[in-house]
């Protein structure tokens, strides 16, 4: 069984590595013939030759952002509640709510806030069509919250019982508990899970193509239409796939592989100081 584990771990390492290769190979005319500045910092017009992919990184990172400040606290709340305060029968009901939310399929969620909450933000505000950053990150929040919560749950659980004990032998309420102990014990599994939901978040690709409007023009403000680099990705038809219009889906892929490297890697920065800080 260990074999068969490792082994698997290296087949996911070797595939996930080629498809960055892939995209590395299949997109190095960009970097050869000196196209990558301009698509960075460009716009997107292809009818004027202009492939920039500026303001998909605006969307994508304006929508995860707004997804993850509504998804975080509400996934610390239930986490709290699951993790701290909830027993028994409570606590085995709030985690199945929890993995039946993460097991809905995400055109699910797309679908329903497109009959409800679209006409609502569309009527509250008075401006755009309800095709905007806000509904996109509210729905995305919602979407993300149960990976959060299990990494919350589990970063909780996994302080040690004993010391959780000795604090309640002292007198410790299950509020000073969490404040004090909980909370500053379980820190590197909270930021995996606030990095977990950033990058669930940056990733998927239905909310924002159903919710976000796709407006490939800079947005201005959370009512504003936006489009993700994942849904670019979806949305470009280029007939000619050694075109530049084509070419720059793989520069969005290799954008997202990056982002997701740099989550990768300062979460392990921290959780590294983290755990040396403890020893000292």
């Amino acid at each position: 069984m260990t074999r068969l584990i490792r082994a698997a771990a290296v087949v996911t390492g070797i595939c996930t590595i080629a498809v960055f290769f892939m995209m590395l190979i299949l997109g190095w005319p960009l970097f050869s013939h000196g196209h990558l500045f301009a698509l960075l910092v460009g716009g997107w017009n292809p009818g004027s030759d202009q492939f920039g992919i500026l303001p998909m990184m605006v969307g994508s990172t304006a929508i995860a952002g707004g997804a993850l400040l509504v998804g975080t606290p509400l996934s610390l709340g239930v986490a709290f509640v699951t993790a701290v305060f909830a027993r028994g029968r409570m606590r085995r009901v709030l985690l199945s709510c929890v993995r039946l939310m993460s097991g809905v399929p995400t055109v699910v969620y797309g679908f329903v806030a497109l009959i409800y909450l679209v006409p609502f933000i569309r009527s509250q505000f008075h401006s755009g069509s309800g095709f905007s950053i806000l509904t996109a990150s509210l729905v995305l929040g919602l979407l993300i919250s149960p990976t959060m919560i299990v990494l919350f749950v589990n970063a909780l659980d996994g302080v040690d019982p004993r010391a959780r004990r000795a604090a309640a032998a002292l007198g410790a309420t299950p509020v000073q508990r969490l404040l004090y102990l909980q909370l500053s014990e379980a820190l590197p599994g909270l930021l995996s899970g606030v990095v977990m939901g950033l990058g669930r978040a940056m990733g998927d690709t239905f909310i924002s193509l159903m919710l976000a409007g796709n407006s490939i023009n800079m947005p201005d403000g959370v009512l504003e239409s936006a489009r993700t680099l994942t849904a670019h990705i979806a949305l470009v038809m280029a007939v000619d796939f050694h075109s530049l219009e084509f070419q720059s889906i793989y520069l969005c892929g290799f954008v997202l592989y990056l982002f997701t490297f740099m989550l990768v890697l300062i979460l392990r920065v921290v959780d590294h100081r983290f755990r040396r800080g403890r020893v000292q």
